[in-house]
């Protein structure tokens, strides 16, 4: 199966890694990049092919469009011409609908996708939304090479914007925490390098924990909670902050901007 791949920057290299891990030839890998010494460079690094974006996109059956959204409307004129109506095209800019991109090419099959940027080390979740037209071995092809980088689920699409607001813009809320735990800790009188030693390994253990224990999040922050002891202070203070209030508003606000993007 030939796939296209129009955009090569970091999550277009991830995509490239996890069809390669998936079992797809390199060579069956084409991509057009505008940068040509980062087309020389993926094409040294991978062995893939490089082609001008008419070529490709008329020649693959599954292309993958990793563009940022503004992007998009131009990128979608750009190969309107060239793409077969048996091509299925998937969609990786955040917000943009099947229907606004069916809209400016005709039918087409489309696959929309929200991933995250752990994908980049092989520990992504993306979420994928099937439009109509798209075969049963393009849709498994797609969730296959996908499960490469991680964990995928399908949801209906009027869901991605939720997606978004969780998984998609999710790294970005934990890189925050771990900042303000780093500064916390810094503050308490530790190095920054013992700091973030700290922080980064608590929270590379309690996700390990967490996915590996079969418990809920619930049952283990009880576990790890005496009465009256330091962790139920520290919780304390998070509840009359309102957390769940807190995380709850930033969400929203995230699914109402991933909404205002379509």
């Amino acid at each position: 199966m030939k796939v296209g791949v129009i955009g090569a920057g970091v999550m277009g290299e991830a995509l490239i890694t996890a069809l390669i891990s998936y079992g797809v030839v390199a060579k069956e890998i084409t991509i057009s990049e505008k940068r040509k010494e980062r087309a020389d460079e993926l094409e040294a690094r991978y062995r893939i092919s490089v082609e001008e974006l008419s070529k490709n996109v008329s020649s693959s059956e599954i292309l993958l469009l990793v563009v940022k959204p503004q992007d998009m409307d131009g990128v979608l004129a750009e190969i309107r011409a060239d793409l077969k109506i048996t091509t299925t095209l998937v969609s990786f800019a955040a917000g943009k609908k099947i229907d606004f991109i069916c809209a400016r090419l005709g039918y087409t099959p489309v696959i929309r996708v929200m991933p995250n940027t752990p994908t980049l080390v092989g520990a992504g979740m993306a979420a994928i939304s099937v439009g109509t037209g798209v075969s049963s071995a393009h849709k498994d092809f797609v969730a296959g090479f996908l499960a490469a980088t991680g964990k995928v689920v399908e949801v209906n699409e009027e869901l991605q914007d939720a997606v978004t607001a969780t998984s998609g813009s999710g790294p970005a809320y934990f890189f925050a925490f771990v900042e303000a735990m780093i500064e916390g800790a810094m503050a308490l009188g530790l190095s920054k390098e013992v700091a973030t030693e700290l922080t980064v390994q608590t929270f590379v253990g309690s996700a390990k924990l967490l996915q590996e224990s079969g418990k809920s999040a619930t049952t283990l922050r009880e576990n790890v909670t005496s009465p009256n002891g330091t962790t139920a202070a520290a919780l304390a203070s998070f509840s009359a902050n309102d957390l769940s209030n807190l995380v709850g508003q930033a969400m929203e606000s995230a699914r109402n901007r991933s909404i205002e993007l379509a």
